[in-house]
């Protein structure tokens, strides 16, 4: 009993904070800002999903993580390899186009 009181006045206290910050987003509703990336295209191929690196991919000079999504896993879909841009492959080749791509965030750009 003493653990879920402190836990809930954990909770109120977190819930206290962010109304004084004039947010009413609820703890595991606040995502977390990180600094865009800017990487050029020999550096996002370090991130090819193999090795514990993160999975990303460009398009259009966005630089995507599909880290965890599902159809990612393995660092492949539909042959293709993650850390590359596959602006031309997306736009040309794949059968759902860039609709997959507009429900991701960017997570930073492709510096030349």
């Amino acid at each position: 009993m003493k653990k879920f009181i402190s836990l809930l006045m954990i909770v109120l206290l977190q819930l206290t904070i962010l109304s004084a910050c004039g947010t009413t987003k609820t703890p595991t509703e606040t995502s977390v800002v990180t600094t865009p990336i800017s990487l050029t295209i020999e550096e996002l191929a370090k991130y090819d999903g193999t090795n514990g690196n993160k999975a990303y991919i460009a398009i259009e000079g966005k630089i995507y993580d599909v880290t965890d999504i599902t159809q990612w896993k393995g660092e492949k879909h539909n042959g293709y390899t993650a850390g590359k841009d596959l602006t031309n492959e997306i736009k040309t080749k794949a059968p759902h186009g860039m609709t997959p791509i507009e429900k991701l965030t960017p997570i930073g750009t492709i510096k030349n």
